[in-house]
């Protein structure tokens, strides 16, 4: 992560702690010059396979978001806010969820919505994650133009 972005958790001792569910209540960001709007990731590969495992499909989205980072020149860590959404959500499906995000924010874990929805916009689509990041600066280079 950049040394001149820093991001501080805040989660308020009057309310629970809602790591163990993947978020944090806030997060404040500090010495960023631009802020990144990342579109909804699904869980598509770069062929447009889309597997019909829910797991699957989770990984496979936050793989797509680490890529738009990289491109980013961002880390995890810069990334503030997610809204999530899950086609026919259920309890069980929170522990998959959770585990992925673990797996790529460690303890740095961003502010979070879930949405439940009864559909997403490809067939067969069952999750899909959008994020906003805070960057220490952005130089647009023609490639990402």
């Amino acid at each position: 992560m950049s040394e001149s972005v820093k991001t501080t958790i805040i989660n308020p001792p009057n309310l629970y702690d809602p790591s163990s569910n993947g978020y944090s209540h806030a997060v404040v960001a500090t010495g960023a010059s631009a802020t990144a709007y990342i579109a909804g990731q699904g869980g598509e590969a770069k062929n447009g396979h889309l597997s019909p495992s829910f797991e699957d499909q989770v990984k496979q989205a936050y793989c797509n978001l680490q890529s738009v980072l990289e491109s980013l020149e961002a880390e995890p860590q810069q990334v503030t806010k997610l809204t999530t959404y899950v086609v026919n959500y259920d309890p069980s499906k929170l522990e998959i969820m959770t585990k992925t995000l673990v797996a790529m924010f460690g303890d740095a874990l961003p502010a979070q919505t879930l949405v439940p929805v009864p559909r997403l916009a490809l067939d067969g689509m069952l999750f899909e994650v959008d994020a906003v990041a805070v960057l220490s600066e952005y130089n647009q280079s023609p490639s990402t133009a």
